[in-house]
């Protein structure tokens, strides 16, 4: 039977770039001579060490990124800059010595990096998110955006080892939990900002979220734009409805642990294994959305039915039902993808008098699909056929027995049993 490899990213007490490496690097064989690697890969003056750390009884890893010889304290709550002034990291430490560089900058930092070329992509891509996300809240061009040389040397040590691990692991999908942000404010350079960091924030937009019990920033801007490129490179951006752990044959689980000390283990964890998706059909998961709908005329319900299929719905389809005071309604399901769960609920609401939508994940089994093209009266016909768990069954394409149901004036029957 055919596997795929799962990756599921615990994320109860947040995430930040090192705490998603140190977990990561916990799945490998080798740990050491990962590091070594991630260490030759050219980061400018900058060393990453990796250490046992212990957080309420659990051992993991905890991973220092050293930059010109001086840890990071944390990641600064605002990656960049733009007044000239000095940048006090988290607690107010300064950085008075450092420059600041454009995304430019650091795509040419990233570019000189022994990396292949796809590496080398995923790690612009993820730090342009970033940057994205600041310029969006701050008003800027991303080219007006200057980053912090400390902040960005450990953001992009972070990111570079996230990407190498992931290519490693040879994940097929990624599903995250319900990310905990931390609640109250924090202290940055330009003032007293809310938990989570306005970046951040933007950044986990359509992905499940919680305040969760502990008071202070868990969830920092690099590794919110980790959680969402991974989801959706991988196809699982998340679980839609907040669920768990998908089903899968459990490998191996790693920690990666923060630096501070909560009553809760501050650490997330990855847990690695196997899904069937194998010889009887794919088991994979789908979002299923539904709004309850009784003041649209039927072209209006048509239009917008025609419209979420033109944008690649799996299903679309409506059933009568009985609303409150009697009223007949038109109960609207659409099932889509799970990374196109925030695409669907905008164009539903764009394309409907809806006020609220329904989410929910679902479990989909589907037979295993090829299609076929079979002649008859010189004409040829599509079949899909579909096979698994003792059954096979083929269905014409409807357009094309109709197209010759009408050259030849003859019923879809009779061109059916033709083939």
């Amino acid at each position: 039977m055919d596997t795929l490899r799962v990756l599921y990213l615990e994320c109860n007490m947040g995430a930040a770039g090192d705490m998603l490496l140190g977990a990561l690097s916990e799945l490998l064989p080798d740990q050491d001579a990962f590091f070594d690697e991630l260490n030759a890969v050219g980061i400018p003056d900058v060393e990453v060490f990796r250490e046992q750390s212990v957080k309420c009884g659990v051992v993991g890893t905890h991973v220092r990124v050293v930059v010109h010889g001086t840890e990071e304290e944390a990641e600064p709550h605002e990656h960049f800059h733009h007044d000239g002034s000095a940048h006090p990291g988290e607690n107010g430490h300064g950085h008075h010595h450092h420059h600041h560089a454009a995304l430019q900058d650091i795509y040419e930092i990233i570019d000189r990096l022994r990396l292949s070329e796809e590496e080398k992509t995923d790690v612009k891509q993820i730090y342009r998110s970033i940057a994205e996300a600041e310029g969006k809240v701050h008003g800027r061009e991303v080219s007006d955006i200057h980053f912090h040389e400390v902040g960005t040397a450990d953001a992009i040590a972070d990111i570079t080892g996230c990407v190498m691990l992931m290519r490693r692991l040879g994940v097929d999908r990624v599903a995250v939990s319900p990310i905990s942000t931390g609640f109250g404010q924090v202290r940055c350079a330009h003032g007293i900002l809310p938990v989570p960091a306005p970046a951040a924030a933007l950044l986990l937009s359509g992905m499940p979220c919680r305040a969760g019990d502990t008071e202070g920033e868990l969830c920092t801007p690099t590794g919110a734009a980790l959680l969402r490129y991974f989801t959706k490179k991988y196809g699982r951006p998340d679980d839609g409805d907040m669920g768990g752990m998908p089903p899968m044959r459990i490998e191996k689980i790693g920690y990666g642990m923060g630096k501070k000390d909560f009553a809760a283990a501050n650490c997330l964890r990855a847990i690695l294994g196997e899904s069937a998706a194998g010889a009887n059909g794919d088991a994979n998961q789908v979002v299923e959305l539904n709004c309850n709908l009784d003041d649209m005329t039927p072209e209006e319900l048509g239009y917008a039915q025609e419209v979420l299929l033109k944008e690649g719905a799996l299903e679309v389809f409506t059933t009568a039902v009985g609303m409150k005071k009697s009223r007949m309604g038109i109960l609207l399901t659409v099932l889509c993808k799970p990374e196109e769960k925030e695409k669907f609920t905008e164009l539903i609401f764009r394309h409907t008098s809806t006020i609220g939508i329904r989410a929910h994940v679902c479990e989909r089994t589907v037979l295993k699909r090829v299609e076929q093209i079979r002649e008859t009266g010189g004409a040829a016909v599509r079949v899909k056929i579909s096979e698994g768990f003792g059954v096979t069954r083929e269905k014409p394409e409807y357009e094309d027995l109709k197209k010759i149901a009408e050259e030849k004036g003859i019923s879809l029957r009779e061109v059916k049993k033709s083939l």
